[in-house]
C-alpha cells in the first residue's frame, strides 16, 4: 500500500492493520507537531541545556517507538501519509 494514493484500509479481513495504520498516523502527526514546537523553543533560546538534552532524548525515544510499532504492524512511513483527497497527503 505505497504511493501517493494510499488510503486507510479498514476491510474486515485486515481491520487490525487498518486500525493500527490510523492510530499510528495520528500519533505521527502529533509527533511531528511536537518536534516542530520543540525546535522553535530551542531556537528561541528559552530552554536550559538540560531541558534541551531531555527534550532531544524524549523525541528520539518516541521516534524509536514509532519505528518499532510500524515494524510490528508491517507499515512504513508512506503508509502513514494517507491521502486526504482534494486536500492532498496528510504528512
Amino acid at each position: 500500500m505505497n504511493g501517493s494514493n494510499s488510503r486507510i484500509q479498514l476491510d474486515p479481513d485486515n481491520a487490525e492493520k487498518g486500525l493500527a495504520q490510523l492510530v499510528l498516523t495520528v500519533i505521527e502527526l502529533l509527533r511531528q507537531i511536537v518536534e516542530r514546537h520543540a525546535i522553535r523553543r530551542v531556537e528561541g533560546g528559552t530552554l536550559t541545556d538540560e531541558q534541551i538534552e531531555n527534550l532531544g532524548i524524549a523525541l528520539m525515544n518516541l521516534e524509536d517507538k514509532m519505528e518499532e510499532l510500524k515494524e510490528v504492524f508491517g507499515l512504513d512511513a508512506e503508509d502513514l501519509n494517507i491521502n486526504l483527497g482534494p486536500l492532498g497527503n496528510l504528512l
